[in-house]
């Protein structure tokens, strides 16, 4: 089953963050709990951790600013 990940809601006012690291290639192999990438917001960047165990399927680029909830990649 596959699993989306989405942009966190960190902070009680953030709206969006930037991508800033993938810490696993795209194809490679996630582990739960494992850092995944790298998100900046609100002046701090902080380390996300993959919520799942699978092959990682990278859909966002790395630099841009997106919204709480888009889709960054999927765990197949």
């Amino acid at each position: 089953m596959a699993v989306d990940i989405l942009l966190p809601k960190i902070g009680f006012s953030m709206n969006e963050g930037e991508l800033v690291e993938w810490l696993v290639a795209d194809g490679e192999r996630a582990i739960e709990g494992q850092p995944l990438y790298a998100l900046e917001s609100e002046k701090s960047t902080q380390e996300i951790e993959s919520p799942a165990t699978g092959t990682l399927r990278i859909r966002a680029t790395i630099g841009e600013t997106y919204e709480v909830g888009t889709v960054l990649a999927i765990i197949e």
